[in-house]
């Protein structure tokens, strides 16, 4: 295979632990002093880190850019990857190992490269007006090379052919020849993407590299080269290296390098290209069984696995279901000539045997046994930024490293003082705990992320799922970029958010946020800033939506140590200003009235929370403006009418008067069934208990004509759409009342089947086009 005087090329794939094994025993034949690794060139330093003892795949090498915009660049390595042996194999018999792929500012500038270019060709079919989902000058996508190669043999798809034809063979060197080959047939296909330019710059520079490593006297029998199969054909001296003017002229981003943990379940979501899989956990076991001389038992380890989740999730499967389903899972081996199960093959005989027959009771063990939650660490000391340094030591700090896995945990946080704590750190564990989880959540490291149940219906109690991902990891190596720590990269942050406001939401939002992360210095400079927005804005929305987070940022103060009585003159001047905004905004379309229904909500609850500060007179006589005018959106007219009924202030004779007058025949369908829906919005028990409401409404519903019905139905629909089934029953026992029938008879009536004329009138109600309105 090799010729005398000249490297041993290995071409693999990079996730493969036929590939892995079969390096190892060629590294054993020929014990080079050097192995050459596609891998980025610049990370030489990382190969002792990934020796080290405590280095337990998958990991990852990251490169990262300096600067904005970030781009990133990941080289996962797991523990059946050729790549990772060959390293490890060094390690135990002293070889050098150079990683000889281009370096990673010369990747990241090709990134921006790839970018522009893209760029440029949705710009041009703008201007040519032919913007369209493929658009004319991106290559269209039609069967790709490795589609093809899996439709030739006769293969569901190229992971089955790769595997019964590569990881099940493990006769003397056969892994390697076939590789070659494979790599000659998939450069034969001159009409695939993979012939980009990028390609011919990477094997160039890694000729380049290998000729670097003979000038040094190293004999090319003692080299070997362990790259992509596509690669291998082209790494010999026959064709020429990359000359100094050619590297010279490369575009580059500069950038940096780290290591980080890696997840089998991100690499399975790399599985769509020829070098990935999408069942590292199975291949891992494959990887195990071939070490143990055992790759005859993988069917049985498999499908005993797979058992083993159902019975776990309390599915019984029996031993002779698992012997059934390696019969089968052989038989059809044996009708695609292999001499042993694919992947496919089993999960064909695990759905059949295990599954009866239904994919969907066993998807979840199958995907558990495929994919699996392994992820890697990293021992102390490893090459890493600043920041993942600093969250390592705040996770050890708060307790928290057992959260660090694939699978999803939730914790609940009480960050009131603990006073049985020994020590006044530990007494505010979940306190600190908060403040972290919400500084990560800033800077959009989805680590943490809170639940429904917490920050909004307490100030002391929050609920989070933690779940780590490599993404993760990724996201916080790029937050460097904004701090050496996760507190200083959260402060400047805030830092950016602030400049980039231009509402007074904007800044409060930064008030809440800088206060929940325990920011104190943001917090005064987002105070400040929403100080002077406050002096320009007029819009009701925003202000109420400031005012009502000033007012949950003050709810916390005790809870989180934190002084809120800069922030009380803000308060009262937001609420004034709202208050007086409210009658000018409600001249507004539906649209518009349901933001501002919101903002009447907020604004509200501030009146209540500050009741011995804030002016309560002057909204009152607000809301009392608007629910008494004819000429505002009748929505919110009647919402504020619904406010002052719950406030207590409105009698129910003052409530059925305007009802009345709201629902009298002359006045607009839409204009009385719009207020009838603002009314009903809340305080619905109110409203049920008052029976003259509902012999309005009733008259006014039978005084409307068919077209006038058609327009106030919309309005109807969704004020009683908030309805519960039991107040539905309630108001049809006070429309009965109304009508003169007894509730024993409306509770028959309810209750009866309906009859097929009902039924035909429902009907044609759900086939009813409401948009059309």
């Amino acid at each position: 295979m090799t010729a005398p005087g000249t490297v041993h090329v290995f071409g693999v794939r990079h996730l493969s632990p036929g590939g892995a094994w079969h390096l190892r025993a060629l590294l054993d034949r020929v014990k080079p002093k050097v192995i050459c690794v596609e891998g980025l060139a610049d990370a030489g330093p990382m190969v002792h880190h990934l020796q080290k003892k405590g280095t337990k795949p998958p990991v990852a090498i990251l490169a990262y850019t300096d600067s904005m915009p970030v781009r990133t660049l990941v080289y996962p390595l797991a523990a059946y990857s050729p790549e990772f042996q060959a390293v490890v194999w060094a390690k135990e018999h002293g070889a050098r190992v150079e990683f000889i792929d281009l370096p990673s500012d010369v990747f990241l500038g090709l990134q921006d490269v790839e970018i522009e270019r893209l760029t440029r060709g949705a710009a041009k079919d703008a201007d040519d007006g032919e913007a369209e989902k493929d658009a004319a000058w991106r290559p269209e996508r039609g069967e790709s090379i490795y589609e093809r190669i899996a439709d030739r043999e006769g293969e569901p798809d190229y992971d089955s052919y790769w595997e019964r034809r590569f990881e099940h063979n493990l006769n003397d060197a056969s892994y390697q020849r076939a590789a070659f080959e494979l790599g000659r047939e998939l450069r034969a296909e001159a009409d695939e993407p993979v012939w980009r330019a990028e390609n011919l710059v990477r094997e160039a520079y890694m000729r380049r590299r290998i000729r670097e490593v003979l000038d040094d006297g190293v004999k090319p029998e003692q080299v070997v080269a362990v790259v992509g199969a596509f690669h291998a054909p082209v790494l010999g001296p026959e064709l020429p290296a990359m000359t100094d003017a050619e590297l010279a002229s490369l575009r580059r981003r500069p950038g940096k390098l780290t290591l980080m943990p890696y997840s089998y379940f991100k690499l399975s979501s790399q599985s769509g290209y020829g070098a990935g899989n999408r069942a590292p956990a199975y291949f891992h076991l494959c990887w195990e069984m071939i070490q143990a001389g055992g790759l005859a038992e993988l069917p049985h380890r498999y499908l005993s696995e797979v058992v083993r989740h159902q019975r776990a999730a309390g599915t019984h499967r029996s031993t002779a279901e698992v012997i059934e389903g390696v019969r089968l899972a052989c038989t059809l081996a044996a009708l695609h000539d292999g001499t042993a199960p694919t992947l496919a093959d089993l999960h064909d005989a695990a759905v059949t045997l295990m599954g009866h027959g239904d994919v969907s009771t066993i998807a979840e063990a199958l995907a558990s046994v495929d994919v699996g939650t392994a992820i890697g660490a990293l021992p102390q000391g490893v090459a890493r930024t600043s920041i993942q340094e600093d969250f390592d030591r705040q996770m050890s700090r708060l307790r928290l490293e057992k959260y660090k896995t694939t699978v999803a945990v939730e914790l609940e946080l009480d960050v009131r003082e603990d006073r049985r704590a020994k020590t006044a750190e530990s007494a505010f564990t979940d306190l600190r705990r908060s403040s972290f989880f919400h500084r990560l959540r800033v800077l959009d490291i989805g680590f943490a992320k809170p639940l429904k149940g917490g920050t909004d219906q307490g100030t002391w109690y929050e609920r989070w799922k933690l779940q780590w991902t490599p993404e993760h990891e990724i996201a916080l190596v790029e937050a460097v970029l904004l701090g050496e720590t996760v507190e200083l990269a959260a402060g400047y942050k805030f830092k950016q958010r602030l400049e980039a406001a231009v509402t007074i939401a904007d800044a409060a939002d930064v008030v809440m946020d800088s206060c929940l992360c325990g920011l104190g210095r943001s917090t005064d400079a987002a105070r400040k800033r929403l100080q002077e927005l406050a002096a320009v804005s007029s819009d009701l929305a925003a202000v109420a939506h400031a005012a009502a987070r000033l007012s949950q940022v003050v709810r916390y103060g005790d809870v989180r140590k934190f002084d809120p009585v800069p922030l009380l003159p803000l308060i009262d001047e937001l609420f004034v200003q709202g208050s007086l905004a409210l009658f000018g905004a409600a001249n507004c379309d539906n649209q518009a009235a349901a933001t501002y229904v919101e903002a009447i909500d907020q604004l509200n609850r501030v009146s209540d929370e500050h009741h011995e500060r804030v002016d309560i007179e002057m909204w009152l006589r607000e809301l009392r403006k608007l629910s008494d005018a004819d000429d505002r959106n009748p929505l919110l007219s009647g919402y504020a009418c619904a406010v002052l009924l719950e406030r207590g202030v409105m009698e129910t004779d003052a409530l059925a008067r305007e009802v009345s007058r709201r629902l009298s025949p002359g006045i607009p369908a839409d204009l009385g069934a719009g207020w009838f829906e603002g009314l009903s919005r809340r305080n619905r028990g109110a409203l049920l208990a008052r029976q003259p409401l509902w012999a309005e409404l009733a008259d006014y519903v039978a005084a409307l004509d068919d077209d006038q019905f058609r327009r106030a139905i919309v309005f109807l629909r969704r004020a009683f759409g908030g309805f519960t089934p039991h107040q539905k029953r309630q108001i049809c026992e006070n429309l009965a009342e109304h009508w003169g029938v007894s509730a024993e008879q409306a509770s028959e009536v309810l209750s009866a089947e309906l009859t097929e004329t009902e039924q035909k009138k429902v009907a044609e109600l759900s086939e009813f086009n409401f948009d059309d309105i």
